[in-house]
């Protein structure tokens, strides 16, 4: 997922991509508003922070909405009511007061991202000759069905969602035991394990040295 933060506090801005950068999102890192209102078209969610040095952010989140439905978050300093309710109004997807714990941001990305595009929980993704159904939670390849656990699907679930993309371990023990912290890492590598021996396809759930994994295809 491509992520555009606006946050004109270096701080902050590193302490925010660097945690999604290593949950396998693409961050590009603006600090005025006018330029996000150029730049936002190719962006899956937007992080704004609402004291911006050339426009407010409000009206950035204002004319944002006139021309796009790409979800945002608003992340700022400016937690009064009347911001908060203005904010929400003006159609900010969901609105958080600094400072934030950085798990509580991802797993709020998570879910605006998540309602945002329901049509994808239906999807059908094809991998060479693996088709993964989301909704039926389904894997069949050659008219035949594999027969997976439920963390085995959970995991190539979001595998599938991400496609040709790197996606860390930290971000799958993330999205499918609830909590990276709480998981533990070596239950990943025995369900990976049991996952690709029923795909029978090497290579099909490649390993990223260092990082994580992907669905290759």
């Amino acid at each position: 997922m491509k992520v555009l933060v606006v946050e004109d506090d270096d701080g902050v801005a590193n302490a925010v991509v660097g945690a999604l950068g290593a949950h396998g999102h693409l961050t590009e890192r603006l600090t005025r508003g006018e330029d996000a209102l150029t730049r936002h078209h190719d962006a899956d969610l937007v992080l704004l922070d609402l004291g911006l040095p050339d426009v407010d952010g409000l009206e950035v989140l204002r004319k944002l909405r006139r021309v796009a439905t790409t979800p945002v978050i608003v992340l700022t300093a400016r937690g009064d009511e009347r911001s908060v309710v203005r904010g929400l109004h003006l159609g900010a997807d969901d609105y958080l007061v600094k400072p934030v714990r950085l798990a509580e941001l991802l797993a709020r990305i998570h879910a605006v991202t998540r309602r945002a595009r329901p049509a994808e929980e239906h999807a059908v993704v094809r991998v060479r000759d693996v088709e993964i159904d989301l909704d039926a939670r389904r894997v069949t390849t050659d008219d035949a069905e594999i027969e997976l656990t439920a963390k085995e699907f959970d995991i190539l679930a979001v595998l599938a969602r991400n496609h040709g993309v790197a996606v860390s371990r930290q971000r799958l023990l993330d999205e499918v035991w609830g909590d990276a912290y709480l998981a533990v890492s070596r239950s990943l590598d025995v369900h990976l394990t049991g996952l690709r021996a029923k795909l029978g396809r090497p290579g099909l759930v490649a390993t990223i040295r260092g990082f994580g994994f992907r669905l290759e295809g």
